[in-house]
This record gives C-alpha cells, structure tokens and sequence, in this order.
C-alpha cells in the first residue's frame, strides 16, 4: 500500500507479521493484566522511526495514534501505540475484549518528514501528492493525515480542510500553515 522511503528497503516480511503479532499480543494482555514482550528483538526493529498503529472494526477506525518523529524504536512504538490506540484514542471508548477478535490491526513506518516550501496555496496545491502522508502545523497546533487517509479524501483542498479542522484550526488554516509530507510502509492483518 504504501512506499517507503526512509531507508531504501522495505521491512522484511517475517519482522512485519511479528510487529503485528507483537500488536495483538500487547493488547490481548493488557485484559489479563499481564506485560507482553517478544523474546527476542531482531535489529531491523530497533530502528527509531515514527509509527503509528490503528485498529480497524469492520472497515470503520476504530483507534489510530502513534508518533510522527523517529522518537521510539519500531518495536517499542508498535507496543505503546497499540495499547494506546486500543484505550487511549480520544474519539473512542475504550476496546472491550469481546471486540478484539473483530478488530484488525494495521501499521505504519514512516519516514522522516520532509516540509514542503510554498509561496502561494495554488503553488502547495501542485506540490501535493496524494498518497503522502501530511502534517499540517500552525503556532501551537498540530495534526496529521497518513497516506492512507488519501482513499477517503482524494481532493486535495477538501483534504487540507479537513486536516485543519483536526488540528483544531479554521478550515482554511493550511493557507498559511507549514506543511511537511512524508512516507509510509503500511502492513496490516490478514
């Protein structure tokens, strides 16, 4: 689905089915009240990267947070983040364990965000690609839109709106805002 564009190679496909398991896991235990670790972290997931993970119930997002900056590892931010998608994600209720088994779990690497540079709203306009992941800052607030976010909105303008409003901004804010785009590789449960 998505393209990175951080390191040149795509994350192996064995390292991707155990973040994902790892995901799962992190949440599964968390009803138990039990800490979930993987024995062993293969290098490629002690990466700093930004991640984020979001859980999906049939088709409809059901939890989505995670970190724009390369703060975390990958293993560790998939582990928080799935626990704070699951119970901290501010436009939900809490996950219940009876709807973890109809939850699918998808995650997100994303590369370092690159700003774009405009002069005019028509010159950011040409510059936007779809399929881009999109920050949008403006003094104290903030939001972003990952890649994905391009299949629900492909307009650009619409799209900008609608990330201004989730920045807590006006809806035509991304006029004036500083923009920043980025990559991701993108995997979710089968």
């Amino acid at each position: 689905m998505g393209q990175l564009a951080m390191s040149n190679k795509k994350m192996e496909e064995e390292n991707k089915r155990r973040l994902l398991k790892l995901a799962r896991k992190v949440i599964e235990h968390y009803f138990k009240g039990e800490d979930f670790d993987l024995e062993k972290i293969p290098e490629e997931l002690k990466e700093k990267r930004g991640v984020f993970v979001s859980l999906h119930e049939e088709g409809e997002l059901r939890g989505c947070i995670g970190y724009i900056e390369p703060i975390k590892t990958i293993y560790e931010g998939v582990k928080e983040n799935a626990l704070r998608a699951a119970f901290k994600d501010p436009r939900f209720l809490p996950l219940t364990e009876e709807e973890l088994g109809k939850v699918k779990i998808e995650i997100s690497l994303l590369s370092k965000p690159k700003k774009i540079k405009f002069s005019s709203p028509q010159e950011l306009l040409e510059r936007l690609k779809p399929g881009e992941g999109v920050i949008l800052k403006k003094g104290d607030f903030q939001a972003t839109f990952l890649p994905q976010v391009w299949e629900m909105i492909p307009n650009k303008v619409i799209f900008l709106e609608q990330l201004s409003l989730k920045a807590g901004l006006r809806r035509e804010s991304w006029k004036e805002a500083e923009i920043f785009v980025y990559q991701a590789e993108v995997f979710e449960e089968e």
